[in-house]
């Protein structure tokens, strides 16, 4: 499952405050507005998705959930209605949740013994991303152990009594002033049980550290700061205990030709002042490995900025491709010949004005505030 970060989504930093949130929201909405662009889909697509973060990230009581829990924060209803679509049934799901520890011990103690997440920071070439592609990871964290099998104890019966410090609980409860602070038990460690023939290898926990290779599918499209959920692929829980997740985030190397904006590739072209006069052609290499012709029309301006169609980057969870833009950067010479020299004062004593309008009007308002 891909998530797509709100901050990212914006641009802005965690600790922005509300009006750098409300600055870059305004400013997105104006760049990918439907209207501005024909109604296209991916456009639209992304107003909905920014306009959603805004939505969350303004409200400092869903920013707060969203920063604590991310967007499963707003799931079964968790952003409207308090009880979504499951009505009674729905606050039934949370009386459960709360008061259930307290119900039901096993459930406490499987929650606290529960494996750590883990975060992998995966880095990918602009190709990978645009194809997608298939990632052996490695990862060193507790896994099942291989001696007791995650037991946590040597004999084959059964070695495990209930812990006499949390009453079998996992949790104990402190008193500090006016509240009182629950935490995992030291004894055993939020299993509520103590293991009275622990294994040497795993020293009772049923776990040890294991390096372990995984293959990990990376879907067409992701970017910088894309995050990928692989459910049960974390750190193993205590004797059994349910395995946390794996987080791989997504980072983009450094391209020498393209820098990327969304699903836009943009590339800045050096052209020569004869092309950009005379106008000619250029040729990129298309992420997607065809070559991308683009036609330079005459008297293109230096910052002027040519458009291809359906070559840029793949759209994540969705269809279609974004756009290639070669941005142009007219490049004055350096190094002419005599000759070229001798052309050059030449075709300077042909000129009217009339060849660059705009050198020609602003100089005219020059002398007309001079006075001149």
């Amino acid at each position: 499952m891909v998530e797509q970060d709100y901050y990212d989504l914006l641009g802005i930093a965690r600790g922005a405050d509300d009006a750098a949130i409300k600055s870059a929201y305004r400013k997105l909405a104006k760049e990918c507005h439907p209207d501005r662009h024909n109604g296209c889909s991916e456009q639209t697509e992304r107003f909905k998705q920014i306009s959603e973060a805004y939505d969350v990230l303004k409200d400092p009581q869903k920013r707060a959930a969203y920063d604590r829990f991310g967007k499963a924060a707003f799931q079964n209803g968790g952003g409207g209605d308090p009880f979504g679509e499951a009505g009674f049934n729905g606050f039934s799901d949370i009386f459960s949740t709360i008061f259930g520890e307290f119900m039901d011990p096993r459930g406490a103690r499987q929650n606290a013994a529960r494996g750590a997440d883990l975060r992998y920071d995966l880095e990918l070439t602009l190709e990978e991303a645009f194809t997608g592609v298939e990632k052996a990871v490695t990862i060193e964290a507790n896994a099942k152990c291989e001696v007791c099998h995650g037991r946590g104890c040597t004999s084959a019966n059964d070695c495990a009594r209930t812990c006499q410090t949390c009453g079998g609980m996992g949790k104990v409860r402190a008193q500090q002033g006016f509240f009182v602070v629950e935490r995992g038990c030291p004894t055993c460690r939020g299993s509520g049980e103590v293991i009275t023939d622990p294994c040497v290898n795993c020293d009772g926990e049923g776990r040890a550290l294991t390096p372990r290779k995984l293959s990990v599918k990376i879907p067409a499209g992701v970017d910088e700061g894309t995050r990928i959920r692989v459910s049960g692929e974390g750190e193993a829980g205590v004797r059994g205990a349910s395995n946390g997740d794996l987080y791989l985030f997504v980072h983009m190397k450094r391209h020498p030709i393209y820098a990327r904006e969304g699903t836009t590739l943009v590339a800045d072209c050096p052209v020569s002042f004869t092309t950009a006069a005379l106008g000619g052609a250029i040729s990129l290499p298309g992420v997607d490995g065809d070559k991308v012709d683009i036609k330079i029309p005459p008297g293109i301006q230096s910052g002027e900025q040519l458009r291809h169609r359906g070559a840029g980057m793949s759209v994540l969870n969705g269809r279609g491709r974004g756009d290639l833009v070669a941005r142009i950067l007219v490049e004055t010479p350096t190094r002419l010949s005599k000759e070229q020299k001798k052309l050059l004062e030449e075709f300077r004593g042909t000129e009217t004005g009339d060849e660059c309008p705009n050198a020609t009007s602003f100089f005219g308002r020059v002398r007309d505030f001079l006075g001149g």
